[in-house]
């Protein structure tokens, strides 16, 4: 009997099983980590209007290009669950947003 779906493997833990399903689905690592970008960064943003009635965008860009970066070595920890461009892209997005961070601040907030 053939099956439309092969269960994972949960033999050897929960690395096997991540591996498995971002090999059936490529796009789920990049989805995951724009899915935590976004939440930061939009939800930072929206709170600090809501509080404040402005927002200070490159820190918050800063803000959450820092936790996807750091999600993105959690990731690469397990072999097979993100590529390498990926992982430089991140690194370049935190550069840039942290280099917009010190160039939008005068010298004395820094």
């Amino acid at each position: 009997m053939s099956y439309l779906y092969n269960l994972p493997n949960a033999t050897n833990g929960t690395d096997s099983i991540i591996v498995e399903t971002i090999t059936a689905v490529p796009s789920l690592a990049p989805l995951i980590m724009l899915f935590v970008f976004f939440v930061i960064c939009a939800g930072g943003i929206a709170r600090q209007i809501a509080r404040t009635g402005t927002a200070d965008y490159p820190m918050w860009f800063v803000t959450a290009s820092l936790v996807t970066f750091m999600l993105s070595l959690i990731f690469s920890t397990i072999s097979g669950s993100i590529r390498l461009d990926w992982l430089v892209i991140m690194v370049v997005i935190t550069i840039f947003s942290g280099v917009w961070l010190f160039l939008d601040r005068k010298p004395s907030e820094v």
